[in-house]
């Protein structure tokens, strides 16, 4: 365990509580990260543009500006800063309006700070990309996936997708035809046991079809079981 915060780079954490702020700061410093913490939406949306940290760490319920009006944000300005909410255990709307503004994972409170710092991980590892450099493109209908360049494009138009959209779409695409099961995509693409909840891939694929537009149409829904790419 390093000792060093600047070996994995800077989390931006926004919440309002000071222990679970706290808590957070303690357990990503201890794995080698650097953290700057905000109270307040606003102030956290301005940290995450000046900071340009590796992640954001954000609570849904801020005062100032909630937790999803800041992704949204950071988003719509063209910021893929991996985002991870903290919300409350009976919140699963503010959770997928979350995931459909394009955060990368969330957290429930009251949360294991290990299992945040291992979701953190599990996203920078995605987003890295690096076992990947040397896999070919691969093409299923219109649509052209770039492992080695992180890049997706339909029909040679570029699609811009969050680092866990690209995966889900690049695992799908790695066996065209293959059913994946729910299960089986939340274990591989976000790297943990399905006990956390499978409607995670379904709103994921549905914001991944989206971007797709008519293209979408190669991701088949196999229902009561899962997804499969068919050209």
């Amino acid at each position: 365990m390093s000792s060093d915060p600047r070996q994995r780079g800077l989390v931006l954490v926004v919440e309002d509580e000071p222990a679970i702020a706290d808590l957070v700061r303690l357990y990503l410093s201890r794995d080698g990260f650097g953290v700057h913490v905000e109270t307040e939406g606003t102030a956290g949306l301005a940290a995450a543009r000046r900071l340009r940290p590796v992640a954001c760490v954000l609570d849904i319920a801020l005062p100032g500006m909630a937790g999803t009006e800041l992704c949204r944000r950071l988003r719509e300005s063209g910021d893929w800063t991996p985002v991870i909410f903290l919300t409350a255990r009976d919140d699963e709307v503010d959770r997928i309006v979350g995931l459909e503004l394009g955060a990368d994972d969330y957290v429930t409170k009251p949360f294991s700070p290990r299992e945040l710092v291992a979701r953190i991980r599990a996203v920078l590892r995605r987003t890295a990309g690096t076992p990947e450099r040397t896999e070919r493109p691969r093409s299923v209908g219109p649509i052209t996936l770039d492992p080695g360049r992180r890049a997706v494009a339909v029909s040679g138009r570029p699609v811009q997708l969050t680092s866990t959209e690209f995966d889900l779409l690049a695992h799908l695409m790695s066996r065209p035809g293959r059913v994946f099961t729910r299960e089986e995509l939340l274990a591989t693409v976000w790297g943990y046991a399905a006990h956390s909840g499978t409607r995670t891939v379904d709103v994921h694929v549905a914001q991944v079809r989206a971007k797709l537009g008519p293209a979408a149409e190669v991701i088949r829904t196999h229902r009561g079981v899962g997804y499969a790419c068919v050209g």
